[in-house]
């Protein structure tokens, strides 16, 4: 296994994790940063007022995006045994 090699699955790697998490990253981000501006406007400073959003916004995008999340990494799964297949030529 060379260098570059190992270099290759590396950046598959990230890149298929940077495609599953950007969305849900993303999305518990702009709702906190909108609960924070709320929070700042009321001067209400709830712990709790954060989370709930967050954690029904991040539930919800996984939901919606389930079968995407799916198919990325099915064709990583696919990719990664093909090359595990061609190792032992």
């Amino acid at each position: 296994m060379s260098t570059d090699y190992v270099l290759y699955l590396s950046q598959e790697t990230l890149m298929t994790a940077i495609y599953i998490l950007t969305p849900i990253l993303g999305s518990a981000l702009m709702v906190g940063l909108a609960v924070g501006i709320f929070q700042a406007i009321t001067s209400i400073q709830e712990m709790t007022l954060s989370f709930i959003p967050k954690i029904a916004i991040v539930g919800m995008v996984i939901l919606m995006f389930m079968s995407k999340f799916l198919d990325i990494i099915l064709a990583f799964m696919i990719e990664i045994f093909n090359q595990i297949a061609n190792m032992g030529h």
